[in-house]
């Protein structure tokens, strides 16, 4: 049994995929580590099997035209892979970028573990600029489809994610803690309700690392919820309305950063998603997911490499190297040589089927 055979026979307990589309899967990933670009055509040069480049070209383009990837399949695949232990803090954010003319806009939600969000759903948005409350209660109605039983400490939000219909929706009887963001526009009522300051008169005394939580629920939005902030080392006010345990809510608040670093490991630091010549929005995020099941290899690799030897930190008490591009960067010196790497490949297939 080759190499490949043996990652295609490791993703098969995951993903109900036909056995050559799983033989597919298993060329992609390799051949994405050995590269890390998307482009199509490199992809193809350095796929593992005994086609010409050519061929491998075009059983790409027919993957990504012609096969219909579940996403509520990788979605749990993903979850089952990183085994983040519940209760999950989600992170929902968007990325943008612009090919030529073309603006690509991506609402994505991920779960957040060891300092980055493991892409679970996303959704590909036809315009330019900030979602709309109706998009991000889709995505989390199907959230609540695909992980009807998950335990959520919270959901994370920047300042994009406001507003009366989407506070409604998050604060039905059923709905989720949440973190999310204010404007230093949006208008905070006094305890009484009779009288409404923009936030940044609220809490413009608010001195710089001082904290204040408002005492009550306040009118926001139309909807009553705890407002918290801080102010930040830069000066800048950092404002939150939760509808739970206000007093953790910038400690909570604070792993939202998880979806900015998966952004970047997906983009140019890791994967450079960025240099896609796809401009179909199906293809598009057929590609997301399979970066996706690359990313939970990369940081199921990570981690376990980190365990044998912790990365050092430094001045700054930050680690000198991700674990995503610790992981990443041993599967991309195992990928390039398969055969002469037997020990190492053998020890990341473990990772990929461990669970």
């Amino acid at each position: 049994m080759n190499e490949i055979t043996r990652i295609q026979a490791a993703l098969r307990p995951h993903l109900p995929w036909h056995g050559a589309r799983l033989r597919f899967l298993a060329l992609f990933l390799v051949a994405l580590f050995r590269v890390e670009q998307v482009n199509l055509d490199k992809l193809a040069s350095v796929f593992a099997n005994q086609a010409q480049s050519a061929s491998s070209y075009k059983r790409l383009t027919r993957f990504f035209r012609d096969f219909a990837v579940d996403f509520d399949g990788i979605a749990r695949a993903v979850a089952s892979w990183s085994q983040i232990p519940e209760p999950w803090t989600l992170s929902l954010d968007r990325t943008n970028w612009c090919f030529g003319t073309l603006n690509i806009n991506i609402l994505m939600l991920g779960i957040v573990h060891e300092g980055v969000a493991f892409p679970v759903l996303w959704t590909m948005l036809d315009k330019r600029g900030n979602s709309n409350s109706d998009e991000r209660i889709e995505l989390m109605e199907r959230f609540g489809r695909v992980f009807p039983n998950a335990k959520i400490h919270c959901l994370t939000g920047d300042r994009e994610f406001v507003g009366k219909e989407w506070c409604s929706f998050l604060l039905l009887p059923e709905a989720i803690s949440f973190r999310l963001r204010l404007r230093h526009s949006d208008r905070i009522s006094s305890r009484s309700g009779k009288h409404r300051q923009r936030g940044e008169r609220v809490f413009a005394n608010l001195a710089v690392g001082e904290q204040r939580v408002l005492s009550g629920k306040r009118w926001v939005w139309g909807r009553r919820v705890y407002v918290v902030a801080t102010r930040l080392e830069d000066g800048e006010l950092l404002i939150l309305a939760t509808n739970h345990n206000p007093k953790t809510a910038l400690v909570d608040y604070r792993l939202r950063w998880g979806i900015e670093t998966l952004f970047a490991a997906l983009k140019t630091r890791g994967l450079n998603l960025e240099s896609t010549h796809f401009c179909h929005a199906e293809r598009l995020s057929k590609l997301i997911a399979l970066l996706a099941l690359a990313f939970c290899w990369a940081m199921l690799t990570g981690l376990w490499q980190h365990q044998k030897q912790p990365i050092p930190l430094k001045a700054h008490g930050r680690r000198a190297k991700s674990l995503f591009r610790l992981g990443c960067d041993f599967l991309r010196r195992t990928c390039c040589d398969l055969t002469l790497r037997h020990a190492e490949f053998n020890q990341v297939l473990q990772l990929l089927s461990l669970y």
